[in-house]
């Protein structure tokens, strides 16, 4: 075993059916229904136009400023595949432009994400292909390695084992579990009809608010007479 400098197959896969689904419904509902106990942190931003991210996860763990192993990762992956790189959130160097880009949508990679930095940001933020990211940095990477692929990473917190589904929209990425797809996407999708029939009542003026003087009541607060 060659632990630091290894690519180890994967052995499970979220379904192409569970990416489907996930794809309707927003990260934040999905996040809420995790408890807001999980998340990639706020600097990873979608650096393309618009388009949600939504995948089975291949982990790389890169050293910073190294794209050895996400060039390789690119190589394997296979359609529907979300590349999740753990590059220690360093900026100094881009570990990925638009020919990386242009090549992993050949190969029918269903988004990136860098925790580190990218580089052609003009090109890739004028498309449709999801890439999340930490920052932008004109100078290029270096091709040495070591890493690994296919191993457990985490970002900012939020572990990612290989096969875990990963989303993201404009409000950020996350991880949620193989062994929880289902349960979690009940729960987000009771959410999200739950807010879709709020945001009826707000429209309509019968939206309920007593809660709020309720809860200020309970913890305490003094209010006017």
């Amino acid at each position: 075993m060659s632990i630091g400098f290894r690519v180890l197959n994967a052995t499970r896969k979220v379904s192409a059916e569970w990416i489907s689904r996930y794809r309707e419904v927003p990260v934040a509902n999905v996040s809420d229904s995790m408890h807001r106990m999980t998340a990639g942190g706020a600097r990873l931003r979608p650096m393309h136009r618009e388009g949600v991210l939504a995948g089975a996860a291949l982990t790389v763990k890169a050293r910073p400023g190294d794209n050895l192993m996400l060039h390789y990762a690119i190589d394997i992956a296979q359609p529907g595949d979300v590349i999740v790189v753990d590059a220690g959130g360093d900026l100094s160097n881009a570990l990925i432009g638009e020919m990386m880009v242009a090549y992993a949508v050949k190969r029918g990679v269903a988004g990136i994400v860098i925790n580190g930095a990218i580089r052609d940001a003009g090109s890739i933020g004028a498309g449709d292909f999801p890439l999340f990211a930490a920052g932008i940095s004109h100078r290029g990477p270096y091709k040495d390695g070591p890493g690994e692929i296919n191993v457990p990473i985490a970002i900012d917190g939020m572990v990612i084992e290989p096969g875990d589904l990963v989303i993201g929209d404009e409000d950020g990425l996350l991880c949620v579990p193989y062994d929880h797809v289902a349960e979690v996407y009940e729960r987000a999708t009771a959410k999200h009809h739950a807010e879709l029939k709020q945001m009826d009542q707000i429209a309509r003026g019968e939206n309920d608010r007593s809660w709020v003087i309720e809860v200020l009541k309970k913890k305490g607060c003094q209010l006017p007479e």
